[in-house]
């Protein structure tokens, strides 16, 4: 399964004028003419900042879903539950089109704003998921300890639980940051004309062939989603290990 991503690594290196099977010598071309394209750059920052502001308000409302799952009794806890985590099995395409017959039934514009709304759906689930299972093997008596020694539920919450919780919360950051970067299905539907992130500019330069430029740049993304989500799991197991 990785050899098409070697092969696609490998001809990003190709001196040729235009995508072609055939080797003609090694040149680092195709990534200058990449740091040289302005409209890239223009879709990065766009991606960027969708991901950022998706990614910050998800994790502190993702972080209380957990919580809030996981220490209090309410009627429809099960169901709330599923509702929540239904992101993670539903595809992408469902959810992009009920997100934009919502926002075309309310009259919403399609925006950079309606993307983040559209991503925080499954940025929430992500982080919610992750900050779970991290506090279902965290011993309950940290917390009631810190109560009896005479802190309150905030300083308790946020200098005993938070610490504790903090290397699961990146995780589950950078894996949602990850997802919101690369997802194009879900930003086609809600972008309309208001943004352009970097894998609708992607899909728009591919649709006429595969360019030699399009392969650096896809090997730099490859090589930058493997850093981020290797980062995550590398804190997810860190914080294993400090439980353990």
């Amino acid at each position: 399964m990785y050899i098409p991503i070697l092969v696609l690594a490998i001809y990003s290196f190709n001196d040729s004028q235009r995508y072609t099977s055939v080797w003609q010598g090694f040149s680092l071309r195709w990534y200058q003419t990449l740091l040289q394209d302005s409209r890239i750059f223009n879709a990065l920052q766009d991606t960027l900042f969708i991901a950022c502001v998706a990614v910050g308000i998800s994790a502190v409302l993702g972080t209380l879903m957990a919580l809030g799952l996981a220490k209090y009794r309410f009627w429809g806890k099960p169901l709330y539950r599923g509702i929540s985590y239904l992101p993670l099995i539903i595809p992408d395409i469902a959810i992009a089109v009920a997100t934009l017959v919502f926002l075309a039934s309310m009259a919403v514009p399609l925006s950079i704003w309606t993307v983040i709304a559209a991503h925080m759906v499954f940025c929430l689930a992500y982080i919610a998921v992750v900050v779970s299972s991290r506090l279902s093997g965290l011993d309950p008596n940290l917390e009631e300890a810190a109560l009896d020694l005479g802190a309150n539920p905030v300083q308790a919450l946020i200098k005993v639980l938070l610490p504790e919780l903090m290397p699961a919360i990146v995780s589950g950051c950078l894996l949602a940051f990850v997802l919101s970067v690369d997802d194009l299905l879900i930003s086609s539907f809600t972008a309309g004309s208001g943004a352009n992130p970097l894998p609708i500019e992607i899909f728009s330069r591919i649709r006429t062939g595969v360019k030699p430029d399009m392969n650096a740049l896809s090997v730099l993304l490859i090589m930058g989603s493997g850093l981020i989500a290797a980062l995550a799991e590398y804190l997810r197991y860190k914080g294993t290990q400090r439980q353990g």
